[in-house]
Parts: structure tokens; C-alpha cells; sequence
């Protein structure tokens, strides 16, 4: 196996998405990326980053809005790359055998029955699926559904090996086994695969698995920071280096702005995070959002984000949204992976409710150009009310379709908590809530 050499590469890629009016919305910037022989590759960003899309981009199963993907210096357009992909859902057909799940590619393909039943054979061997070849889905675990996946995906034997998210939907321990079975079979070279590429939202298993990892930002989508993990496997998630390298990642996710140091290295990511006019607003309540800063709390105040994680058996789609949120209001701050408490998020978490809706009322006033926005309209307009879609045509100018909604949705619910607004879900108007107390809790607190 040639070392370095690029096997699929894309240049300048992006992506973008019309709009019923206006400008399209870009949802992956102009990127550039490779994926060479001889390496596993984790992809790693927030949800709705545009991980599968750049996938589907990658594998020739979408079109780049502008660029290009060259497949060994040929464009895709030219030529047909030879992999296979493994998604989160089994999608596995429930009247054929175990065997003939396998075999469905191969026919796909012409191959005839007596050669592509051997090779089906030996895949399903090597994936330890012997003695399973004739049952049918409905009789296997999920472990064994995805083994199948697997088999399925490596017998046409493809050149790279694309896996979306292949053991988010196993339990803990069927997962953990099955990553270190597809390592061992990496490492031994007993698979058909010269280069695999996974994305994956679970920062431990990109760090435990991969040879290099790439993290992305979005709202566009762009590489925050691509690295290799210098570490020889099988490798010890409480090794030192290990919680570095996913502490690191954890930095890189939760401070858009920051350009943390690549463990031991000197070198910074290559892309920061770019400043929008609206603030991303993270989906989810502000109940949730005191919960977190509650039990935060409770655990001296400042914690580790990765051992926080683990502990509560949360993802990266389940911490960072109630992180970010709690940056976001000045509740929080981030450091190096750990997360810290800040006074005023303190004093929100353990307030009553009546000083938890004015706390929250003056961080977003404070902190997001939305919730001024909306309140300076209402109060300039004479019966102190406005149709949604008002906002919505603003926020459509930056965010998709359907990111705009979720954000009007999100806001609403902020709003409504924090008695900024009310609003009216038959007549879809926000309207003016009556005068917020003048007198900060936090002065309160203070006194």
C-alpha cells in the first residue's frame, strides 16, 4: 500500500441549497479534503454540520454544488469509485436470508451465482456471522444485523469503506465490541478495504479508532481542525494522551473561536470559526438548560467535559447543545475541555423560578441580536404585535429552510419562558408581554 497516496480528494467542494426567495443557503463551505490509503479517518462535528452530506458528496451519492471530487485524480463525473457504505439504520431486506443480504450487491453487479456465493461466504466468516447463513433479520440482535451490514458492504470489496454513524443505534456494549472487532480486522489486514471513513458523533471512538480525525464547525459547514492522533493501537482511552486528544476535541467543538494546540504538536487548525449575524440558537429549553447547570453545580462547579459525558452516558448531540446554550447565555465557560460554572450560572440554576425567567430574559437581551430584534419591533409597532414570518424572512437569509424554522421555534420557546412575548399559535403573531421587572435579580442576589 503506497504511502500518502490520495485515493479520493475534494477540491473546493461546497454546497448549497435554494431558497423560495433570496439568495441559495450555503450549508457546506468551500472545502478541501483527501482520504488516502492506509488510514481510518473519523469525521466529527455538531449535529446538522453536514457530516453525511459531505459523506454523500465524498461517495459520488450527491452532487457538490461547486467543486469538484476526483477519485485517483479522476473526476467522479468520469469515473465510478469503487466503495461501499454502512448507515446508522440496518436496512436490511427482511425476505432474504442472511446470505442472500449479502449477495445483493454482487447480483447488483452480474456476478454469477457459484462466485459471488463463495465470496459471500468468506465475508461472512471473516465478520464471525458462520453457522448465521440462512437466518433471516427478524431473528438476529442488532450486533448481528449491522455484522451483516458490514458483510454486505466489504464484499464487493471497495477500495474505501464509508460508515455513517454504523453503531449509534447499539447498545454500549455490542457497539464497543463490534468497533474493536472491525480494528482487529483493520490492523490484521484481513479485510478488503484499503481505507476506511467514518462519521461518527462519539469523540471517543474517533480518538480510540482513527488515524486521523477531522472536526468540523458549521452554519456553514467548514474543517475546523484535520490531525492525526500519534498514538499506536490498540490504544487506552485512560491513557493521558488519549483524554487530550479528546479534550481537545471537545475545545475545538464547544469554542467556535477558539485555535487550540493539536496534542503534541505546535501546529494550530487550519479554518476558524467564521461570525454570523444571528447567533446559532442551540434546540433546547431552558429547564433543561438549569438541570445541566444544576447538576454541574452539584459536582464542585467545574468538570471535565468527556468525564461528564461518560458519567451521564450522554453523546456529543446530547452534551453539546446544553453546553453551547450555556456559553451562549454567560452561564458557562470552556477551557481546555472542562467546563466551569460562571457566578451568574449559579445564581440562575438555583434561583426560583420567577428570578430564573429574569435572569434568562437579560442574558438574551444582552448577548443575542434576535431577542433584541424582536423586542424592539414589538415595541415599536402600535398594537405591539407582528407575524412570524417577519422573522422569519430574516433568519432565512443565513439558515436552510428548515434550520429557520427549528431557530424561530427555538426562539419562541426562549421568549415565551423568559415573558419577553407571548404568542399566538392559531394566528402565528408575537405579541408584547407585559413590562419585565426593572430590578435585576442578580443586583437582588447580590444585596
Amino acid at each position: 500500500m503506497a504511502a500518502d497516496e490520495i485515493i479520493i480528494q475534494a477540491q473546493q467542494v461546497q454546497k448549497s441549497y435554494p431558497q423560495p426567495h433570496g439568495d441559495p443557503i450555503l450549508v457546506i463551505a468551500p472545502t478541501d479534503l483527501s482520504i488516502n490509503a492506509g488510514e481510518i479517518v473519523a469525521l466529527l462535528g455538531p449535529s446538522g454540520s453536514g457530516k453525511s452530506t459531505l459523506l454523500r458528496m465524498l461517495t459520488g451519492l450527491s452532487k457538490p454544488s461547486a467543486g469538484r471530487v476526483v477519485w485517483h485524480g479522476e473526476p467522479l463525473g468520469n469515473v465510478q469509485p469503487n466503495v461501499a457504505i454502512v448507515f446508522q439504520s440496518f436496512a436490511l431486506f427482511p425476505w432474504l436470508s442472511v446470505l442472500e443480504n449479502v449477495e445483493v450487491p454482487l447480483k447488483a453487479r452480474g456476478v454469477p451465482p457459484i462466485p459471488r456465493r463463495k465470496r459471500a461466504l468468506k465475508i461472512l466468516d471473516t465478520v464471525g456471522l458462520d453457522g448465521f447463513e440462512a437466518a433471516y433479520p427478524k431473528e438476529l440482535s442488532g450486533g448481528m444485523k449491522q455484522r451483516v451490514g458490514f458483510a454486505r458492504a466489504l464484499v464487493i470489496e471497495p477500495e474505501v469503506l464509508f460508515m455513517d454513524e454504523p453503531f449509534s443505534a447499539l447498545d454500549v456494549l455490542t457497539a464497543e465490541n463490534l468497533r474493536s472487532e472491525l480494528l482487529e480486522l483493520w490492523d490484521k489486514r484481513e479485510i478488503p478495504t484499503r481505507s476506511i471513513f467514518i462519521v461518527t458523533h462519539n469523540i471517543e471512538e474517533a480518538v480510540l479508532l482513527a488515524d486521523r480525525v477531522i472536526v468540523l464547525g458549521r452554519n456553514p459547514a467548514r474543517i475546523r481542525t484535520d490531525f492525526h492522533v500519534q498514538l499506536s493501537r490498540p490504544r487506552d482511552r485512560k491513557d493521558t494522551m488519549c483524554s487530550n486528544y479528546i479534550d481537545y476535541i471537545y475545545t475545538v467543538l464547544t469554542q467556535p473561536e477558539a485555535a487550540p494546540t493539536v496534542p503534541g504538536t505546535e501546529r494550530q487548525p487550519e479554518v476558524r470559526g467564521a461570525k454570523t449575524m444571528y447567533e446559532m440558537l442551540p434546540h433546547v429549553r431552558p429547564g433543561g438548560i438549569a438541570g445541566f447547570l444544576e447538576m454541574l453545580d452539584d459536582r464542585g462547579g467545574r468538570e471535565d467535559l468527556h468525564r461528564l459525558a461518560k458519567d451521564l452516558s450522554f453523546e456529543l448531540d446530547d452534551l453539546l447543545p446544553l453546553t453551547d446554550a450555556s456559553v451562549m447565555l454567560g452561564f458557562l465557560t470552556i477551557e481546555n475541555g472542562d467546563a466551569q460554572i460562571t457566578p451568574a450560572g449559579k445564581a440562575f440554576a438555583h434561583a426560583d423560578i420567577d428570578q430564573q425567567k429574569q435572569f434568562f430574559r437579560e442574558a438574551v437581551m444582552e448577548r443575542l441580536l434576535l431577542f433584541r430584534q424582536i423586542r424592539r419591533v414589538l415595541e415599536s409597532k402600535s398594537d405591539h404585535a407582528v407575524h412570524e414570518e417577519f422573522f422569519h424572512d430574516l433568519l432565512d437569509e443565513q439558515f436552510s429552510e428548515d434550520e429557520t424554522l427549528k431557530q424561530m421555534q427555538t426562539a419562541i420557546t426562549w421568549g415565551r419562558y423568559a415573558e419577553m412575548f407571548e404568542y399566538d399559535a392559531n394566528t402565528h403573531r408575537l405579541m408584547l408581554a407585559d413590562e419585565p421587572i426593572r430590578t435585576s435579580p442578580l443586583e437582588r442576589v447580590q444585596q
